[in-house]
């Protein structure tokens, strides 16, 4: 079997497969020797089904089953020992690919046009300045979080009149137009009507202030204009809501509301375990903390974002640009089209540019991942999902289990590999720019990832 690289230019290239008879004559030979000690076939003992017969009934599916083999096969390993970097997946030339006849062809030859990715130097140096944002950690922005802490481990209680984020519950009537109750119109028991999502203004006062057993007559049409919340609450699908005809007699069973947490040891003790934190002073240190931490997260990841958009700008090279769109148009056809594929190209190539700079970045600067970082990694991610579920005191062994099933999963692990390799990539910029550090409010912050 012969295989050859021709180059069309400095970015794209063809590969020649030439597969003769004697490159496959054997394999199909023993694949056939080998459905003839299986073949079972009426007339015939087991294993002694003509071998002329087996040809005429299996030759052609084999030779094509270990032609795409060996192409395949002699394809990858040409390319790997060649140490071709390549853009995307080797496509048939549609030009000098010639027509195959497997029923007459003895000798194939194949022919796949690559993309080459092209050779990208790249330099960073404490000449490159970068701005590095910071979240100003002020008084006003702790309350925030303490106020977060004392809602999320706050109690339902009852109260004794409606207020503005009550959730009622009652039982519903349907009402005719003259305000009678329909003996076969829809009706509702212990149905939870939420101030929260009350859209209109003039049913909010109406029922602010009712009391437990006062039967009040509301619009629920008005108050629910989602066609979706209201057949929720009614329990019927929204094809059966007419409109003009949503007015119920409401009696009012229960009044409930959610109380805050008391900032106190209890309260301390549910958000970070028995005896972690002992007076507010700590409890507010160990927010600042928290919030510090994880808006640097913030801060580095703004920071990746800048010295993407910075690097793409400042190495300039050439891409295979009409291999790039036959290829994507190919892979994803029936899902992109043309003006599909142009409207988006200029981001598409910018991704593909910022792909060839990380892998010169990691190879330049040495840059390893190492698996134990990766289940660290996973560990953390674990965590701060249990936290915003209210577990914050998670067992050692829990993260572990829960980790080991999210790396199982190959999208998954691949996400987390990435993350990490961003992650030192920052660290590098970090480490090696001028950063220029600029604190701001949260919600100025918030603003810079708008765009």
């Amino acid at each position: 079997m012969q295989v050859t690289k021709e180059n069309k230019d400095d970015l794209q290239a063809m590969i020649r497969i030439k597969v003769e008879k004697s490159d496959y004559e054997q394999q199909i030979t023993d694949k056939l020797k080998d459905y003839k000690k299986k073949a079972n076939m009426p007339g015939f003992r087991p294993g002694m089904v003509p071998m002329g017969m087996i040809r005429r009934m299996y030759y052609k599916p084999v030779l094509l089953e270990e032609i795409n083999r060996l192409v395949s096969e002699s394809l990858t390993k040409f390319i790997e020992d060649e140490e071709l970097n390549i853009l995307g997946e080797p496509m048939a030339n549609e030009e000098e690919q010639k027509k195959i006849d497997f029923d007459t062809q003895e000798n194939f030859e194949f022919v796949f046009d690559i993309g080459l990715a092209p050779e990208i130097e790249v330099n960073i140096s404490e000449k490159d300045k970068l701005p590095y944002y910071v979240i100003d950690t002020d008084k006003d922005l702790i309350d925030k979080h303490v106020d977060s802490y004392a809602s999320q481990f706050g109690e339902m209680i009852s109260g004794e009149e409606v207020q503005e984020e009550d959730v009622i519950k009652g039982n519903l009537s349907q009402l005719s137009p003259e305000g009678e109750i329909i003996d076969e119109g829809i009706s509702v028991e212990n149905a939870s009507l939420s101030m929260r999502v009350i859209k209109d203004e003039e049913i909010k006062k109406q029922l602010t202030g009712s009391k437990i057993g006062e039967v009040l007559q509301i619009d629920l049409e008005k108050a629910f204009p989602s066609e979706a919340e209201l057949a929720q609450l009614l329990g019927i699908e929204k094809e059966n809501i007419e409109p003009g005809s949503m007015h119920f007699q409401l009696t009012i069973e229960e009044i409930n509301r959610w109380k805050k947490a008391e900032i106190n040891q209890e309260l301390y003790d549910k958000a970070f375990g028995e005896g972690e934190i002992t007076s507010e002073e700590e409890f507010r240190n160990r927010l600042k903390e928290e919030i510090e931490k994880a808006y640097a997260q913030n801060s580095d990841y703004k920071l990746f974002l800048d010295i993407k958009e910075k690097m793409i700008g400042k190495v300039k090279t050439e891409l295979p640009e009409d291999f790039i769109r036959r290829w994507l148009l190919k892979s994803n056809e029936g899902k992109m089209t043309e003006e599909d594929l142009e409207k988006d190209f200029s981001k598409i190539k910018d991704d593909l540019k910022w792909q060839l700079i990380q892998d010169a970045l990691i190879k330049k600067f040495e840059l390893k991942v190492e698996p134990g970082e990766v289940e660290e990694l996973a560990k953390q991610q674990v965590q701060m999902q249990f936290r915003q579920y209210g577990m914050g005191n998670v067992p050692e062994e829990h993260l572990n289990n829960y980790a080991g099933e999210m790396l199982k999963k190959d999208q998954e692990r691949r996400r987390l590999y990435e993350q990490k390799f961003q992650e030192k990539i920052t660290g590098l910029v970090k480490e090696t720019v001028k950063l220029e550090e600029k604190k701001l409010k949260e919600e100025e912050f918030a603003k810079l990832f708008e765009n």
